[in-house]
């Protein structure tokens, strides 16, 4: 292919390309599959290597920058980005509302409500059309030059869909499941754990090397307009819709009210449905829609009096430290854990909460017997927030890290640049032990009933070993039947889990198997990529780095642990117990519901929410987080709250568990 073919064939893709992001991050609704368009990403590569003075800023294959920056340039806003006051109660958000009647009291007021995403805001500035610079807050008048990072969040679009300039203001956050992916990685590595998705998202933003933001899963949504002078919108609705309209993501939880109460109300009834989201937030923001009222009301030194933040009560608890004990992980990095006396937070019953590390156990000094404050970081993870050192009798007990391991009794080692106590015993019974939980959970094989209370009782039986042995199992009926608590129905139905996780497809394999530094999105990437175990086995560095996402960490990893003697006769094993090493769809298995968009909602009799989104997933459809015109269907157990309600609205059929049943045995 010619210069001037190839430089028509780009511009193609990257059209085709950007019309695809489009539809996944901003609508919601793809028309290909992530395996299409990594095609096609891979076809712009190959021409853009062929003839590099091709490539431009806003081509896909430019998110990831090659070198890390040497620091932090400064960037002035264009338009200030100012802060919002808070109102910390119902009645400073009436007092609110009052004040801007009474500021325009001939004005009929009308108010956005919008969720507050709990992550940093930035700025992004488009330069006829193309983003050419993306900058954090800083002091609302200067803030830092975080480009390089911003360029890798896939729903920030490299090009706008019309060529125009103008700047716009969102928020950069990472979505929960990806902050508990992210700390189950650093937890693995030793690292300090981030102590909830906003710091996640903020330590990201700040990397000097965009190769690590890229690998975050952050993503943006766009919540105003700052220097817009081909713009010329009569509302804040209207610029929302015009942003979107250009391929900004914006949230799609947003409403129109009228009346205070309404307002009032709108905010109450996010304080419980919040957890139903895939991401953090930490109020409302409400602002007065029109725009003509919000330049007539202007600001104050530092905020606007046309917002504010209605933020939730902060969902902390106190509690007495009753002991504090030490965990030993599936890799052997040890963890203090305050055992504590129970308390409510968040809806659930708090007992135990991680100290994470030696080096945090130390700096906020945790003791035995001291009263502390908790908080669920992330809403999920119950933490230590501080001690509360006014309540101390002097009777509490310091809590010293033990120098070996309280599992096998081998000495515990820090290594160099990690800050976790770690122990390197193969054998060490904990690290077998939460190795085959790990092997054997819902994350992984998926054997049910296989929990890491069975795993601790089959070792101590001497029934298993390793994880290969757990497919010995089937075969030693009668010495499971001996075993305590354990009936006939229970015994088969183990037996059968086991017989049916043979099947399992290839990622969730090699999950299971541990790998350091392989989590499940890895595991999937590396299945899809190699399609089978043995080409895994035999890939070299370079082409596990050749892996979007992969890096020279767990390229060395992967090829390490097929290259240890161990490895390779549990893999041997597992290959002669008819376990599956291919990731490649069952040959005649249909894809019924292909192309169709699902949301989970509530408790289902029978399925876990992510067994229901794995099946539909099976089956080709896509599971999303929140319903929209796009939803083919939403499916509904107790509890269902207000996805249902607006898949009601919205006129989307709704499926209880056993519609859903048959719409995956359609033919």
């Amino acid at each position: 292919m010619n210069r001037e073919k190839a430089l028509e064939v780009v511009e193609q893709l990257k059209q085709e390309l950007g019309e695809h992001n489009y539809r996944y991050h901003v609508l919601d609704d793809p028309k290909i599959s992530d395996t299409d368009f990594d095609v096609l990403v891979r076809q712009l590569q190959d021409l853009e290597r062929q003839y590099p003075d091709l490539i431009t800023p806003d081509s896909p294959t430019q998110r990831v920058g090659g070198q890390p920056r040497a620091g932090f340039a400064q960037v002035a806003h264009r338009v200030p980005l100012l802060s919002l006051d808070n109102a910390l109660n119902l009645e400073d958000l009436r007092d609110f509302v009052r004040r801007a009647m009474k500021l325009v009291p001939e004005a009929q007021l009308e108010f956005v409500v919008e969720l507050k995403v709990d992550g940093l805001a930035v700025s992004l500035q488009y330069e006829n059309g193309f983003l050419v610079r993306g900058a954090t807050r800083g002091n609302g008048e200067v803030g830092e030059d975080i480009t390089h990072n911003l360029r890798t969040v896939k729903s920030i679009p490299l090009r706008l869909r019309e060529p125009m300039t103008l700047e716009v203001r969102g928020e950069v956050y990472m979505p929960r499941s990806s902050f508990l992916a992210l700390n189950a990685e650093r937890a693995v590595e030793g690292q300090t754990l981030f102590a909830n998705p906003r710091n996640a998202a903020a330590g990201s933003l700040r990397q000097l090397d965009p190769k690590v933001a890229a690998t975050r899963n952050l993503a943006m949504v766009t919540y105003g307009l700052g220097y817009s002078p081909a713009l010329s919108p009569v509302s804040h609705y209207d610029a929302l819709m015009a942003m979107q309209k250009l391929g900004l993501r914006i949230n799609p939880h947003l409403t129109i009210l009228h009346e205070l109460e309404d307002v009032v109300n709108y905010c109450e009834s996010w304080r419980e449905k919040r957890y139903e989201l895939p991401f953090d937030i930490d109020g409302l923001v409400i602002k007065i829609n029109n725009l003509a009222l919000q330049e007539q009301l202007g600001t104050t030194a530092k905020s606007p009096r046309w917002a504010i933040a209605y933020k939730f009560p902060a969902e902390q608890a106190q509690t007495l430290v009753v002991g504090i004990s030490v965990q030993v992980g599936r890799i052997g990095t040890l963890t203090p854990i305050a055992e504590l006396a129970p308390v409510t937070l968040a809806g659930t019953v708090v007992k135990r909460a991680s100290l994470h590390n030696e080096d945090i156990l130390r700096e906020k000094d945790v003791r035995v017997g001291d009263h502390v404050l908790i908080q669920k970081a992330g809403e999920i993870i119950p933490e230590v927030v501080e001690v509360l050192k006014a309540k101390r009798s002097g009777q509490e007990q310091p809590f010293a890290m033990p120098e070996v391991c309280p599992a096998c009794g081998s000495k515990v080692t820090r290594l160099p640049g990690e800050v976790a106590l770690r122990c390197f015993n193969p054998a060490c019974p904990a690290q077998v032990m939460e190795g085959i939980a790990h092997f054997a959970s819902r994350g992984a094989m998926d054997i049910e009933g296989f929990g890491p209370a069975v795993a601790e009782q089959l070792l101590a039986a001497g029934l298993i070993k390793d994880v290969a042995d757990i497919y010995t199992l089937p075969a030693k009926r009668e010495a499971l039947m001996a075993l305590e608590r354990k009936a006939d129905k229970s015994v088969d139905n183990l037996i059968s889990a086991i017989e049916q996780s043979k099947t399992q497809p290839l990622w969730r394999l090699l999950y299971g198997l541990g790998i350091r530094f392989v989590g499940a999105r890895t595991a999937k990437l590396l299945a899809r990529r190699f399609g089978h175990l043995d080409a895994l086995r035999k890939a070299s560095v370079e082409e596990l780095e050749a892996v979007p996402e992969v890096g020279p960490k767990i390229a060395e990893s992967v090829t390490e642990f097929f290259s240890l003697p161990s490895s390779q006769a549990i893999v041997a094993r597992l290959r002669d117990a008819g376990l599956n090493f291919v990731e490649e769809q069952a040959p005649g298995k249909s894809a019924p519901l292909e192309g169709k968009v699902f949301v989970i909602t509530g408790t289902l009799p029978t399925y876990s929410r992510d067994e229901a989104a794995r099946m539909i997933e099976e089956a080709g459809g896509k599971v999303t987080g929140s319903v929209s015109k796009k939803t083919d269907y939403v499916v509904a157990g107790e509890k269902a709250g207000s996805k249902l309600e607006k898949a009601t609205q919205l006129e989307i059929p709704v499926l209880d568990e056993a519609g859903l049943e048959a719409l995956l045995q359609t033919p």
